[in-house]
C-alpha cells in the first residue's frame, strides 16, 4: 500500500489551529469532512470515536509524532490527513514531548487487512528520522503531497 492510496492530500493542514489533543482530531475529521471523504453526519461520531481511542491508549508514539486512528463502521475505505502544528500539542506522548506532526488515520471496521497495511506503511517512513524531519518542514499541502510521494516512489528512502 502507498500514502496515495489513503492519505487525502486534499485535506492536509499546514497548521493546525487546535492547540489541544482533541481539538487537533476535531480539526482533521473536518478537514476529511470538507475534502468530501467523510460525511458531515459522521465529524461528531467519528472525531469521538478517535478521541475514545486515544483515552484507551496514547497515539503519542514519541519524536513528536503522533497517528491517531481508529476503526469505524461508517466509513467504506482507508483514509487518512496529516497536520502539522509549530506550536507542539500534547498527546501524552511516550517520551512525553510535544507532538508537531500528526497523521490521522479512519479506517472501516470489515477491512482488518488495509489498516494494518495502512500502519505499516506509516510507521515504516515515521521510524526514520529524515522522513520526520522533512515532514515537520512541509509548510504547504503541496509539500506535504511531495513528500508522501517520494516516500512511495522510494520505499528505502
Amino acid at each position: 500500500m502507498k500514502f496515495e492510496d489513503f492519505v487525502c492530500f486534499g485535506a492536509t493542514i499546514p497548521e493546525l489551529e487546535a492547540k489541544d489533543r482533541d481539538g487537533a482530531i476535531g480539526e482533521l475529521v473536518g478537514a476529511l469532512v470538507q475534502a468530501g471523504r467523510l460525511p458531515a453526519e459522521l465529524a461528531e461520531p467519528v472525531a469521538q470515536a478517535v478521541i475514545k481511542r486515544e483515552n484507551e491508549a496514547s497515539t503519542g508514539m514519541g519524536k513528536g509524532v503522533a497517528v491517531p486512528h481508529v476503526k469505524h463502521e461508517a466509513v467504506t475505505d482507508v483514509v487518512g490527513v496529516v497536520g502539522q502544528s509549530s506550536v507542539g500539542i500534547d498527546f501524552a506522548a511516550l517520551d512525553e514531548q510535544p507532538v508537531y506532526s500528526v497523521l490521522l488515520l479512519i479506517s472501516p471496521i470489515d477491512n482488518s487487512d488495509a489498516h494494518l497495511q495502512a500502519m505499516e506503511k506509516i510507521f515504516k517512513h515515521l521510524q526514520k528520522e529524515k522522513f520526520r524531519k522533512f515532514l515537520r518542514q512541509c509548510q504547504t499541502p503541496e509539500a506535504f503531497e511531495d513528500l508522501l510521494r517520494e516516500a512511495d516512489e522510494n520505499p528505502s528512502w
